[in-house]
């Protein structure tokens, strides 16, 4: 398994839509880095995340987790997100750690009213388009994080 792991940390290492990419605290089963979402707002800032593999791993699907806080009603307040893809039903052992990130980062992209965690944003954003872009666009401003200049490898 950790010879898997490192593998699609390489992997996902190479992959534009992300950077800073590396293990937490030395753990290879903890990654974190910045995520770099391609359209506004969201794609005004970089948002820190956290991808934790189980020790099941690829059995079991990781959890990603956002660090900043983004006015998405996909993502819940702690960082929880929805997304299909890691659910246990969805789940395929051949998904790759790559994988994961790009539907996360589609997630972020592209804020859906179906993959919902929180009901009011997706209300918000269904009913007052205008209002909701205009709040996460305030919000990215101060809470992402700056993007870097060129992602790291």
């Amino acid at each position: 398994m950790a010879g898997r792991i490192a593998e699609e940390l390489r992997e996902a290492r190479s992959w534009s839509g992300a950077c800073d990419l590396r293990p937490l605290d030395g753990n290879l089963l903890r990654w974190g880095g910045l995520l770099l979402p391609n359209k506004p707002p969201y794609s005004a800032g970089a948002f820190r995340f956290e991808l934790a593999f189980s020790p099941h791993h690829p059995l079991s699907p990781p959890r990603a987790t956002l660090r900043t806080s983004i006015y998405h009603p996909g993502v819940d307040t702690a960082g929880r997100v929805c997304q299909p893809l890691t659910s246990a039903q969805h789940w395929a052992p051949t998904t790759r750690a790559i994988q994961v990130l790009q539907d996360l980062l589609l997630l972020l992209d592209s804020p859906d009213t179906e993959r919902v965690l929180r009901q009011e944003l997706s209300r918000e954003l269904r009913l007052q388009p205008e209002l909701f872009w205009r709040r996460a666009e305030e919000h990215t401003r101060c809470h992402a994080e700056p993007r870097p200049d060129r992602p790291a490898p």
